[in-house]
């Protein structure tokens, strides 16, 4: 496990200071602002928490407010929406300085069998382990572009890409924990996916990108069918951008085939 990847899972260790409420730390040394994956995983953590063990969250969707400031830990409120037979919902706020940063809404359900289909999986594989260069190795997780090489230049690029992904070292059997990874890392490239048709026409320096929403859906649950500590590919594509925005998407699929999440995001893109 890298140093980052073992500070990372102590992050996601909060602090419970009331029966709904918890405090969330940040990485040392972090400047600007916070990374949006790391509230929402933080956020889920914090659900997840006020939820009986045989509930397994299904869906979030959140809404990025402010940016986040890594200077001051976060408090994280969750609201007892409604506990049925089946569905279990709440409602998440992140606050600091004494405004909402984040917030979403989680929907849990008992397992349940049911129909079953999915759409195929890219024909693409992992990369040999012999190629991934030790820097990739330092974030929490290693991340592989499958366009790497294309995306060299400044060319305009359709806006779709791969990324294998895993852990930068195993982690527990904590189906919570490798959840919430999964959550953390899902932000990852979903916003730059909107930008590549459009390389080569505009300032880097000088455009303002941000996450403004963030919606996941869980197919399957974790440890049982899939980790988070080993290869899964993020297919990505980006069908519109428009007012400044882009409509961003992504599939997580297991080495295997097997889809195990979906994404959405819009995205802040205006030149300024």
């Amino acid at each position: 496990m890298s140093a980052r990847l073992e500070e990372l899972v102590a992050l996601l260790d909060l602090e419970r200071i009331e029966r709904n409420l918890f405090r969330a730390r940040h990485p040392e040394g972090r400047t600007g602002r916070l990374y949006g994956g790391q509230i929402m995983a933080q956020a889920m953590k914090a659900a997840i928490e006020t939820v009986d063990e045989d509930r397994r969250p299904h869906s979030l969707h959140g809404y990025f407010l402010r940016p986040g400031d890594p200077a001051v830990p976060a408090l994280i409120d969750v609201e007892r929406i409604r506990d049925g037979r089946s569905f279990t919902t709440r409602r998440v706020v992140v606050v600091q300085h004494g405004h909402a940063i984040f917030n979403m809404d989680v929907s849990f359900q008992v397992a349940e069998p049911g129909l079953e289909h999915q759409l195929d999986m890219p024909a693409l594989t992992p990369p040999p382990e012999r190629k991934i260069p030790e820097a990739l190795k330092e974030p929490p997780f290693i991340a592989w572009r499958q366009e790497h090489k294309a995306l060299q230049g400044n060319d305009p690029h359709p806006p779709r890409q791969h990324i294998w992904f895993r852990t930068s070292g195993p982690v527990a059997d904590d189906p919570v924990l490798h959840t919430c990874l999964l959550v953390y890392e899902s932000d990852n490239a979903l916003l730059s996916t909107g930008r590549l048709p459009h390389r080569g026409s505009f300032d880097r320096a000088r455009l303002q990108m941000a996450s403004l929403d963030h919606a996941m859906w869980f197919h399957h649950p974790a440890v049982e069918r899939w980790r988070a500590d080993e290869w899964l590919l993020y297919a990505l594509d980006s069908p519109s951008s428009s007012a400044s925005r882009g409509y961003n998407r992504g599939l997580i699929f297991t080495e295997d085939g097997l889809l195990v999440a979906s994404t959405m995001q819009e995205g802040l893109m205006r030149q300024r």
